[in-house]
């Protein structure tokens, strides 16, 4: 039997993948219900009332499921919930997770791992032939000490919920990210002031462009990397312009090497005065915040988009090929560890245009390496080679990302997704042909 650790959209689409192809598992979640940080009812969640998918709907979805037509390109959090939470009836997985438990750790054994879970403050443990991580990569915030005592409120924006909060007080976000971005939208309205301090240049794109996502337009024709990214840059240029024309640093690197910002409210915003732009904080006293610049400011509220850092607190670190120097352990395809054949990584990926169902073909090649491995072929064997000898491989598709740490799980989509098909008919084909087997009871076994 398997665990998996998490029940947000990766979890789901992994214990769909173990299911369809009759491997035992148990499920593993932190909260009472499916759906991860979508679930703003989660106390674990990051979610904030505004947010919606930055990703349109047809480019994120799983192919098998569809989301109802009624749903929105770009759809509000709760329609997502209502999504994962329909998936997992359908796919009848509920049955299979211990909810409302935490993993406390799990512990390499000499075969297999033992797993102590807690639900209700009493502790169980588990032994299983495996371990699936799929608890997320936006859950522990990344929140860098300020150059300075700030003496009004401060914040992440994992804490931040409604825009209520901003209510007749200076703000200043840091940051630029998609998040970071719509928050600064969401103070607009409520804030006396709203100030964003950016460090580097960002692309912006628009979500729609010729009434349709932006995101779904294009790829009909193959472009070579530097093609593509001169003549998306053109557009990019027609459409939004340049940063600096709205008062931001224009980006010293080209289009796709780092993650674009799907938004045009912050332009518009900024463009109409309501935000104003601001450098890196060079220095905070009290409510005074001077920037790299030199110019000066006084705010209430200093709030961090700052991002996140991963954090696996239940298995130590030696575990994951992490090393210190690292900013995301080294595993090939971001998922298969070069040593071990019974844990694996699921979700710890970025790409542009990846979405959900990029992700289940990942869950699908880790369930087919298992059925592989158990049934000892010849494909399977060739896998565990090569992921030893490429553990530190990067799919970048010739691009150079950024040398950022949330860069480090970075990929390109289509090299990342081309390798995961090769794999998956690789290891289909070498499997003996017959049915799967039935695991309906796998959720009771295994405990000790």
């Amino acid at each position: 039997m398997y665990a998996i650790i998490g029940a947000g959209p990766m979890g789901l689409c992994t214990a769909r993948q173990l299911h369809k192809h009759g491997i035992d598992f148990v499920g593993f979640e932190l909260h009472a219900d499916v759906g991860g940080l979508w679930d703003i009812d989660n106390p674990h969640s990051t979610m904030y009332d505004s947010a919606h998918l930055i990703s349109s709907k047809g480019t994120t979805q799983f192919t098998e499921f569809p989301m109802r037509d009624e749903v929105a390109p770009y759809p509000h959090h709760s329609e997502m919930r209502r999504y994962f939470r329909d998936y997992a009836e359908h796919f009848g997985l509920y049955a299979y997770y211990q909810f409302s438990t935490r993993v406390i750790e799990v512990q390499r054994l000499e075969k297999g791992w033992k797993l102590i879970s807690e639900h209700d403050g009493v502790q169980r443990e588990w032994l299983v032939d495996g371990v699936l991580m799929a608890n997320g990569t936006l859950h522990t915030p990344n929140q860098p000490a300020l150059p300075g005592e700030f003496s009004g409120e401060r914040m992440h924006s994992s804490d931040y919920r409604s825009a209520a909060v901003f209510d007749g007080k200076r703000v200043l976000v840091i940051g630029c990210g998609n998040s970071a971005c719509d928050i600064a939208v969401d103070a607009v309205h409520r804030a006396t002031s709203v100030d964003i301090s950016v460090r580097r240049g960002y692309y912006f794109l628009p979500k729609f462009t010729l009434g349709r996502p932006t995101d779904t337009l294009g790829g009909a024709v193959k472009l070579p990397r530097p093609l593509k990214q001169f003549f998306d840059g053109l557009l990019v240029r027609a459409l939004v312009g340049k940063p600096s024309q709205y008062g931001l640093p224009d980006p010293d690197y080209k289009l796709y090497e780092s993650h674009p910002v799907m938004n045009s409210l912050v332009l518009h915003y900024l463009g109409h005065g309501d935000i104003k732009p601001r450098r890196d904080i060079a220095k905070v006293e009290g409510k005074l915040v001077t920037f790299s610049d030199g110019e000066q400011a006084e705010y209430d509220l200093i709030l961090q988009g700052t991002g996140y850092k991963l954090d696996y607190p239940f298995i130590d670190r030696s575990h994951l090929n992490w090393p210190s120097n690292a900013g995301a352990p080294q595993l090939y395809l971001n998922v298969f560890h070069p040593e071990y054949d019974d844990l694996f990584m699921l979700g710890m990926v970025e790409a542009s245009g990846l979405g959900w169902q990029g992700r289940d073909e990942q869950a699908e090649l880790v369930a087919l390496y298992i059925k592989s491995l158990q049934a000892g072929t010849a494909a399977a064997k060739e896998l565990q080679k090569i992921k030893r000898e490429r553990a530190s491989t990067r799919l970048d598709g010739g691009y150079r990302y950024l040398q950022l740490e949330r860069m480090a799980y970075y990929v390109h989509k289509d090299s990342y997704r081309q390798s995961i098909a090769q794999h998956s008919t690789a290891l289909r084909d070498g499997l003996p042909k017959q049915p799967a087997a039935s695991n309906t009871q796998a959720h009771t076994a295994g405990t000790l």
